[in-house]
């Protein structure tokens, strides 16, 4: 049950960050497979699926709340052991994947799916370098519907491995909107301010509910995929892990370089790797 919940905080803490894919982070932890086939069997194995999905959704909300007041902050004073973490966590994965598809035929349609996805990761960091203008989501019916879309767009990229949802929500504009509004919300909260809760609401209800309506939309695919074609699959995730490192590269600002940005930054990626080990076995 911890080992779940502190699997969900990484997941959680993953898709907030543009560049970093919340999917990659499940596969490098190992329970991207399960977490599939528990969220497309809610309901014909509803207890098994809740029992695995909820302590993994309990950190990711945790994760998620606590992030849009800490990652400002880490980022800002260390980009660098903050980036290397995350690379040490996708990279930690990298050995349970490849012993998938170790010892297994090799065709070129494998390797060009893992050249295609790489490309496609790097791809986008290219174009996220930019962010799109900040969206309107002041409550209004037509927001609604807009939040609602977005949460659908937002949700699916977050489910596919390697591709950033939070940076595909910085290219429509919507990153730092939704963020102030997840801050604003656990503000008012805490606060117990009434309208303020209300206000989250009007905005965070319809994105949340986008939110699961595309996670289980996209699932049912994705698990289709794994069961048709699962070393094609795996060839395309090794790819997308491979490419994560070099997106969030592209991704980040960074500051000179000196002795002790480089030996805290090894010993973060260092942790980084461990601990994604640690949670994938």
């Amino acid at each position: 049950m911890i080992k779940s919940f502190l699997k969900g905080m990484v997941i959680g803490i993953a898709n907030i960050i543009p560049g970093v894919s919340g999917g990659t982070m499940m596969v490098s932890m190992g329970i991207y497979d399960k977490l599939i086939h528990c969220i497309t069997h809610l309901f014909s194995e509803f207890k098994k699926s809740v029992l695995f999905l909820f302590p993994i959704a309990v950190g990711m909300v945790v994760a998620i709340a606590a992030s849009s007041f800490g990652l400002t902050y880490l980022f800002g004073n260390f980009p660098i052991q903050t980036n290397l973490l995350f690379v040490g966590l996708i990279l930690g994965g990298l050995p349970a994947i490849w012993g998938k598809v170790k010892g297994k035929n090799i065709r070129i349609g494998h390797m060009i799916a893992g050249i295609l996805f790489f490309v496609l990761v790097v791809g986008l960091a290219f174009v996220g370098e930019t962010e799109g203008n900040a969206a309107d989501i002041s409550f209004s019916v037509v927001n609604v519907i807009k939040l609602f879309g977005v949460g659908i767009i937002a949700s699916a990229t977050m489910v596919i491995p390697g591709v950033s949802g939070s940076m595909v929500l910085m290219l429509m504009g919507f990153y730092h909107p939704v963020l102030n509004a997840i801050k604003d919300f656990f503000t008012a909260l805490a606060a117990m301010d009434v309208n303020g809760i209300l206000e989250g609401c009007g905005i965070l209800v319809p994105f949340g509910l986008g939110v699961v309506a595309g996670i289980f939309g996209i699932a049912k695919l994705v698990e289709i995929i794994f069961e048709k074609f699962p070393l094609y699959a795996y060839w395309a995730i090794i790819g997308l892990i491979v490419s994560s490192p070099v997106a969030i590269w592209l991704m980040g600002t960074f500051p000179a370089f000196t002795v002790f940005n480089i030996l805290t930054g090894v010993i973060a990626l260092g942790v980084g790797f461990v601990i994604a080990m640690k949670l994938g076995e």
